[in-house]
């Protein structure tokens, strides 16, 4: 019985896909394309009650193409079998019929297996006879895919072959704005050597591969080009690239459209549903494919051969796991942050008696999912990789702290004391994870705004507030600031806005999606309101819960507010990757007479607003090696007498004054969620019994003398001042002394190289009392440039002063502006008082 019932499974099953049968009741089971009658009772009987002991050697199932032509062989066992069991008889079958697919089934499980690329693979539905007929035609060949050449122009090539011959690429002073008119893309080094180790892989037999790429370094086009290397070598005849946002679908298909055109048809599904087939590559969101189980119905796991899941990290989670792993093939992920949610996880002492639940982590591992078991990607370029080689930018991070906020984030909590309905006195504890849900504040709201616009940087061009993103607790919180931020800004710029300077961005308001894409392209509510030639856009602020983080793609981002608290590492680094990226805002401009005058086009630097202390909590706080524990289910009720607890809301009717602001430059090392690791000094200097007592004592002299004798320089951990200034995140050389008072607690953190030499300049200017004081900025500047860069001090020692007019830090106009006596009285006051060693990096 249960081999019948494992038959009539896969009738069902074969039915579905839409292949037409017959059945002969002397041995094999015959399904081609033609119309014809369904596996009929009689012909059920006639294959005996065990179907496998009659078969005598026949095909169970030999499904034909539409010329009756052998096409898979189907090898069907009973439900208690596993369908691999017919694995070698199948092989034998298909040989016999010159067959390169097979069917392995028992009416439950069913296995596909491609002959010419490896081993069977699990499969949820049959494949249609199109789509096989279709990967039939395609004839991978892993050998030529690992052989291909891959030069940075690779993808340059496709867009526009005969690039090298044109004489604006031949003159090299030509060469940068015909890149720039032509719109050709060239690969960066390291996103050669991702498409390289991907090859690697493929050279190694692997079929599932993991890039993670720092936001901003071009993992689209980094796609773009294994993408290209799979259809043309022949590995791959259709791609899908599965996204999880609107937005980040049609990015991905103009960035397609952009780079691979002339070869390859890119589409949308939702916008071709009836002639996707005719497209190389297919851009879809897995929600859509979600729904109502479409991706099972309108599609066969033979589809695609090349399966790309953008923002693997997201994209592969809950259920969209389902529809990455239904279609069968290569897959290629792609992220800034993989989710590693089995780090220490204590498999052997879960926390939950439910086993299921380790299951679930496995599945929601990202390493996992694309055959990285050991935790390590196909390839990896980080944030700080990218900062180091010139390709994105550190935040300029500003703390900035209120009252209020001050005592939320304390260890005691924003206390509101009460009388109860009965007259007893009562107390409420607020933390920062209340704010906007049970602690209300207009004022805190209101100091936000006014110190972020306050302290943004400006649009280097036009001088408007630069292009921002707030990030708000919730929808309700969004449009409250919204409206304080264009009530503030149409006082700073009167006649400029009409409530059009913020934009709430959040998934409640009508065409939320459009205005991500408007604000990318510079004409959210308009463009040019301060220059008319320069295209940027009127709304100069997004104000958004989570829609503009993952993926999201704007370079010329200034400003990031955190206006609300974060607790997910993965969040905080997709947040603070939305600044990341270098921008030239000369592309926007179509002026050249404003262009020929500019001084700093390019985008150096961003600002990451801090009102919750997020990044000191991601710094010091954070348990990046915290065991996980799994929750355990609630019992009744408990969730209910929960909320009833927390459920008292405070509003705050006082005012809110600012307690602290401070600019933090992140420097080449990155913050601690970015380097994930600092080997500290301290620790071993506070064991030490000898520095100890001498730090306590004063005696400087003998413990500098110490640690540079024994401990600088040793071979267990090889410690110097230079490596030790490097992890200390500091952007110049630290002292001896410094490092000791900062590990025995004389002084709180290592003053940066700007901040001495704002201490040295105001020493200075106490010394000479300048009369001259419009003068000061200019006179501070060749102070800090003299000081801190070499180059510029041999120029002026040298009196080459015509080298001034390619420098990149100080300039012929910046030396012009310093008034003719200080031009020597600097340098001398520098040379007699100054230690220059301190200021190196």
């Amino acid at each position: 019985m249960k081999e019948a019932v494992a038959r009539i499974k896969i009738n069902r099953l074969l039915e579905a896909a839409g292949w037409r049968f017959f059945a002969d009741a002397d041995g094999p089971a015959n399904i081609q394309l033609e119309p014809s009658v369904a596996l009929t009772k009689s012909a059920l009987d006639g294959l005996g009650e065990n179907f496998e002991k009659a078969g005598k050697g026949f095909i169970d199932f030999l499904l034909l193409d539409d010329k009756g032509f052998p096409l898979i062989v189907l090898e069907a066992k009973a439900e208690d079998k596993s369908p691999l069991a017919g694995k070698e008889q199948a092989r034998k079958y298909a040989a016999s019929q010159n067959c390169r697919f097979i069917i392995l089934s028992n009416g439950n499980l069913h296995y596909f297996w491609d002959l010419e690329r490896g081993d069977p693979t699990v499969i949820t539905t049959f494949p249609s006879p199109a789509s096989v007929a279709g990967q039939r035609r395609a004839k991978p060949d892993p050998a030529r895919l690992a052989a291909e050449v891959i030069n940075e122009d690779y993808v340059a090539l496709t867009q526009r072959p005969g690039y090298a011959a044109e004489a604006a690429w031949k003159n090299a002073a030509e060469r940068p704005r015909f890149k720039e008119t032509s719109g050709l893309r060239f690969l960066r080094s390291y996103q050669m050597k991702a498409v390289h180790a991907v090859q690697k892989a493929v050279g190694k037999g692997r079929e599932r591969f993991l890039l993670e790429m720092a936001t901003g370094t071009g993992k689209t086009l980094t796609a773009a080009a294994i993408i290209r290397l799979f259809l043309r070598t022949g590995n791959a005849r259709r791609v899908l690239f599965l996204v999880d946002r609107l937005e980040l679908e049609d990015q991905a298909l103009k960035a397609f459209r952009k780079t691979l055109s002339a070869d390859f048809k890119s589409v949308i599904y939702k916008e071709n549903r009836e002639d996707w087939r005719q497209a190389d590559i297919v851009v879809a969101t897995v929600q859509s494919l979600l729904f109502n189980n479409k991706y099972q119905r309108l599609f066969s796991p033979t589809d695609f051969d090349l399966v790309i899941s953008d923002e693997a990290h997201r994209s592969i989670g809950g259920n969209a796991r389902a529809v990455f792993d239904y279609f069968i093939g290569y897959k290629l992920g792609l992220t800034a942050t993989p989710r590693d949610y089995l780090k220490r996880f204590e498999k052997k002492r879960p926390t939950t008696k439910d086993p299921r639940e380790l299951e679930r982590r496995l599945l929601l591992d990202t390493y996992r999912t694309f055959g990285c078991d050991d935790g390590q990607p196909t390839f990896r370029y980080s944030l700080l990789d990218g900062v180091k080689d010139g390709f994105l930018v550190n935040p300029t991070v500003v703390d900035a702290r209120s009252q209020v906020t001050t005592k939320l984030l304390s260890d005691q909590g924003f206390v509101v004391e009460f009388k109860d309905g009965e007259g007893d006195d009562k107390s409420q504890t607020f933390k920062q994870r209340e704010f906007e849900k049970l602690f209300f504040s207009d004022t805190t709201n209101q100091l936000f705004c006014k110190t972020f616009l306050e302290n943004a940087l400006r649009d280097p061009i036009s001088g408007e507030i630069g292009k921002s993103i707030v990030f708000a607790v919730s929808q309700n919180h969004a449009e409250k600031l919204a409206t304080i931020l264009n009530q503030m800004a149409g006082k700073m710029f009167p006649g400029k806005y009409q409530s059009d300077f913020a934009v709430q961005v959040t998934s409640s308001i009508v065409d939320a999606q459009q205005f991500t894409i408007n604000f990318t392209n510079n004409n959210l509510l308009g463009s040019g309101n301060f220059i008319s030639s320069y295209k940027t856009s009127k709304a100069r602020v997004c104000v958004t819960v989570g829609m503009m983080t993952t993926g999201y793609d704007c370079p010329d981002i200034l400003n990031l507010g955190l206006m609300r608290p974060i607790f997910s590492p993965t969040d905080f680094i997709q947040i603070k990757g939305r600044g990341t990226r270098k921008h030239d805002f000369r592309e926007q401009l179509f002026d050249e007479a404003i262009r020929a005058n500019l001084r700093e086009p390019q985008k150096t630097a961003f600002k990451l607003f801090d009102f919750f202390a997020n990044c000191e909590y991601f710094e010091t706080k954070f348990k990046y090696d915290e065991v996980l524990k799994v929750p355990m289910p609630r019992a009744a009720g408990l969730a209910g007498r929960e909320s009833a607890r927390m459920g008292r809301t405070y509003e705050h009717l006082g005012q809110d004054l600012l307690e602290s602001v401070q600019e933090e430059l992140i420097g080449p090392r990155g913050m601690k969620i970015d380097r994930m690791f600092f080997q500290t000094f301290e620790s071993e200097m506070r064991k030490n019994g000898i520095i100890a007592a001498a730090v306590e004592a004063g005696q400087w002299d003998r413990v500098i003398d110490y640690v540079n004798r024994e401990i600088f320089d040793k071979p267990e951990e090889f410690y110097t001042l230079a490596k030790l200034s490097k992890a200390a995140d500091v952007d110049r050389n630290l002292t001896v002394r410094e490092i000791l008072e900062k590990i025995f607690g004389l002084i709180p953190r290592f003053k940066s190289k700007d901040e001495l030499l704002e201490e040295e300049f105001s020493k200075f200017v106490a010394d000479y009392k300048p009369d001259e004081v419009e003068a000061i900025p200019a006179m501070k500047n060749y102070f800090k440039a003299y000081a801190s860069n070499e180059d510029v001090r041999h120029i002026i020692d040298d009196k080459e002063f015509a080298d001034l007019a390619t420098n990149p830090v100080f300039t012929i106009n910046d030396f012009k502006a310093v008034p003719a006596k200080y031009r020597t009285i600097i340098p001398d006051y520098i040379k007699d008082y100054v230690p220059l060693k301190q200021f190196s990096a």
